[in-house]
């Protein structure tokens, strides 16, 4: 049923827009996602979103993803007030199993990836303040972007001002968040500086989740001529302190949800990261129809995670510890070659071809967590991932509106570790490795039915590695779980994009995705996972979007999202005692079955002092906590309300923004814990809170 009124919905649209009477331009937002090269928005034969500057700007004090990225179909992201776990973000369904950081989802900032070559990536290495542009990948052309590509989220730092610019910002909120940073930009006929910096610090909502981070973001383009130009890319993130509160009950929830459970603070349950990087990007025209990008980047990355594992548990000489810890070092090349030949009648052929060469290399040790001091080594060993990946797409522009794409992927991912902890009898030499290739089809046709409405359908393949973090422990024995496999998956989709008239944009999608082998957590304790494959997994679901002004004064946004995704088969959960059975039909944890962002904005023109205001409802639905879908978070529908102020004296720019976050006070659960052993799997989301954001801009003219 919920099929048959998706086609009806759809079937509707094109029926309207057939019949419209008005022949408007099409959106001309430029994005690179999509194909791997620059096109406009419209054209992309995918389900893409792109967010702007001024989004980001009224989300909030930019110090998360969500803030931003809550508006676009087809992408769940969770804040989990937890800053020693990172948000939990998934497309489609792809990443709702992570416990900490990004899986599933490929991360890149300024053509530099922010995933690892084992697909696991760190959403708060993202400077949101110096964010130009974010844009969302969804369906099979993701796949292009390799392994755990469930979809692409691409960050573009830089700015529009046009003469150099200083920017400072400040925002307060509840339990002591206070952010500040200052922005300098400065665009020439030669070249493009950014320098960011910002300071976020918060008490947290929780007992036990005060968190510190200084980021800073440095962007330099040069452009040697009209035919090249090179970009360098530093960025560092010091985050010397996050506490971790755990999970809690659902009794423990409903009591106080401001707690922190027993182990977080006798064990002192903390993270703490630093992470530096470089890259560079280098544009070259090789002719008018041909174009090279090249790309090169080195990082550090040292973390210190203490984690809520009882102490006697720590102790026998098979266990790794209370407290992990790594130096990890990582690099890599890329290059892509774009081709535009034209065929005459027949139209013309634009080629993508690359190779993506990227290493990780990282000592990583585990020591005794006793009562929140490091003790004795538990674990120590050298870890190495690298991927060697070629690609290349050919789309036919075959004249009459329709193009034809079709494109492949080779990857191949290697796992290695040497053990230099072996303590006989008990604990003997764990080294191995393991490696994983796949090479992944996509194609796809497109037709511009109108100059305001595009249809298109793609279908792909996919795969995606097991992380580091899943393969480092075993449910029983010592060493890596090398035998946990890769997940394989096929995509489809169909879609349109329409406009039916100037400044309005409708989106819509279809997709069904089957997945085999898919990787799950299998148990969780105390803050760390083991994982299993569990068979075969379908996700299938709808995608609506609409962005339009509505007169001169206002400005709409509906994002509405549909996921029905679920195992195919059963398989036990867990082992031993702690072992459930799941049935075949249950669903994933930790998916929503529906999403919907609703905003309407009031800009006027002449307003005084330039205010403006908008009203977001923000539609959550449950999310089941374990995968045999024993409980689950109830849905949450949640008001939030913001108003600004803008002024211009002379050389300056003067912004006030005040937003009311969850208005009513709803007391929901932000996100769960999939599968925590002990059934602390509710995070709690914020009560009503209050942000003033103050931003002064000065041009030197």
């Amino acid at each position: 049923m919920r099929r048959a009124f998706a086609h009806s919905v759809l079937a509707a649209a094109l029926a309207t827009a057939y019949s419209a009477q008005a022949q408007t331009a099409p959106d001309e937002t430029v994005v690179v996602s999509a194909e791997r090269s620059r096109q406009s928005s419209f054209d992309a034969a995918a389900a893409i979103s792109a967010v702007t500057r001024d989004v980001i700007d009224a989300g909030g004090p930019q110090v998360n993803l969500s803030e931003a990225l809550n508006r676009v179909p087809g992408l769940t992201v969770l804040n989990r007030q937890n800053y020693a776990q990172d948000l939990q973000l998934s497309i489609r369904g792809f990443g709702a199993r992570s416990s900490f950081g990004i899986r599933g989802v490929r991360l890149i900032i300024d053509g530099i990836p922010a995933t690892m070559p084992d697909g696991q990536g760190q959403a708060s290495s993202v400077a949101l303040t110096s964010a130009q542009r974010i844009e969302v990948l969804r369906g099979p052309m993701a796949q292009l972007y390799g392994n755990a590509a469930g979809g692409v989220v691409q960050i573009f730092t830089g700015s529009d001002a046009t003469v150099p610019t200083t920017t400072l910002r400040t925002a307060v909120g509840r339990d002591g968040l206070v952010k500040a940073g200052v922005t300098f930009a400065a665009n020439g006929v030669g070249d493009d500086v950014l320098l960011d910096g910002s300071l976020f610090q918060t008490a947290g909502y929780r007992d036990h989740s005060r968190a510190e981070r200084t980021q800073l973001n440095a962007k330099w383009e040069h452009r040697f001529n009209s035919d090249s130009r090179v970009s360098l890319v530093v960025n560092s993130l010091d985050q010397p302190v996050s506490q971790d509160p755990l999970g809690l009950t659902r009794a423990q929830w409903q009591a106080n949800p401001r707690q922190a459970v027993a182990a977080a603070t006798t064990l002192d349950t903390r993270k703490a990261v630093a992470q530096n990087q470089l890259g560079v990007v280098y544009e070259q025209a090789l002719g008018a129809a041909t174009q090279l990008t090249a790309r090169a980047y080195a990082g550090t990355r040292e973390l210190s995670n203490a984690l809520g594992v009882p102490l006697a548990a720590q102790l026998p000489v098979t266990s790794a510890g209370g407290v992990v810890a790594f130096q990890r070092g990582y690099n890599g090349l890329g290059a892509t070659l774009t081709h535009r030949m034209p065929l005459g009648t027949a139209g013309a052929l634009r080629l993508v071809a690359g190779i993506e060469l990227d290493r990780q290399a990282e000592d990583r040790q585990g020591y005794i967590n006793n009562n929140g001091v490091q003790g004795a080594l538990k674990r120590n060993e050298h870890n190495t991932v690298d991927n060697r990946d070629a690609f290349a797409l050919a789309a036919w522009e075959a004249g009459g509106g329709v193009t034809a794409s079709i494109g492949l992927r080779s990857s191949r991912v290697q796992f290695r570790s040497v053990d230099h902890f072996i303590v006989l009898p008990g604990n003997p030499d764990d080294s191995g490795g393991v490696d994983y290739s796949a090479t992944n089809p996509v194609a796809g046709i497109a037709w511009r039915a109108l100059p305001s409405l595009n249809l298109y359908a793609n279908a792909g393949r996919g795969f995606e590695t097991p992380t580091s973090t899943e393969l480092a422990y075993r449910a029983v024995g010592t060493g890596l779980n090398l035998d946990l496999r890769a997940s394989h998956s096929r995509h489809a989709e169909i879609g349109m994009k329409w406009q039916p008239a100037p400044g309005q944009r409708i989106g819509f999608a279809l997709f069904d995705i089957g997945t085999r082998d898919e990787i799950v957590a299998d148990t969780n304790n105390g803050g760390r996972a083991t994982f299993k494959n569990a068979g075969r997994t379908t996700r299938r679901g709808a995608e609506l979007q609409y962005v339009g002004a509505i007169g001169s004064d206002w400005h709409a946004t509906l994002a509405l999202t549909a996921l029905r995704a679920t195992f195919r088969d059963g398989f036990t959960s867990g082992s031993g005692a702690t072992a459930v059975p799941v049935a075949a039909g249950n669903r994933l944890p930790g998916t929503p079955d529906r999403n919907l962002f609703a905003e309407l904005a009031y800009a006027p023109a002449r307003a005084w002092a330039g205010f403006n205001a908008a009203v977001e409802v923000v539609y959550l639905g449950h999310l089941y906590v374990d995968d045999a879908n024993s409980d689950s978070a109830p849905a949450s529908t949640v008001l939030n309300l913001r108003a600004g102020l803008v002024q211009k004296v002379d050389a300056w720019t003067f912004n006030e923004l005040l937003r009311i976050d969850n208005a009513t006070g709803r007391r929901y659960a932000g996100s769960v814990i999939v599968n925590e052993a002990n059934r602390r799997f509710f995070e709690p989301a914020l009560p009503r809170g209050v942000l003033l954001a103050l931003t002064a801009k000065y041009e030197f003219r």
